[in-house]
């Protein structure tokens, strides 16, 4: 429990704010080390807009997926995200690999053997 409220820390999820890179190209360096701050200081969930990032930019698919990548490295614990993009989905998947919390790869194998036998 924390302060005189009594709300469980794990029961609070704030939101960083991502904003585009467009714009500024030190946007997502900002809300990087926004991320790992929260993280690291008051162990928070969070979440955001992951296309935030892109928006205004061509390639948005490839940015988010990448952002996707460095923001979980760097303590995102969830992400407002399109779960159509394959390309998005399966960094995720790689990322949770990757940072060892797809222990041992299952999660990535039976996606990947899913995928198979959706195009045989």
């Amino acid at each position: 429990m924390h302060g005189r409220y009594e709300i469980p820390l794990e029961d609070i999820v704030i939101d960083p704010l991502a904003m585009t890179v467009g714009a500024d190209p030190q946007a997502v360096n900002v809300t990087l080390e926004t991320i790992s701050r929260i993280r690291e200081t008051y162990g928070l969930n969070m979440t955001l807009g992951a296309s935030n990032t892109s928006f205004g930019l061509p390639g948005r698919h490839t940015l988010n997926a990448a952002f996707l990548v460095a923001a979980s490295y760097a303590g995102l614990t969830s992400a407002i995200m399109d779960a159509r993009t394959a390309q998005t989905v399966a960094a995720c998947r790689a990322a949770d690999l990757l940072f060892g919390r797809d222990e041992w790869g299952g999660n990535w194998i039976a996606a990947h053997r899913a995928a198979q036998a959706a195009t045989a």
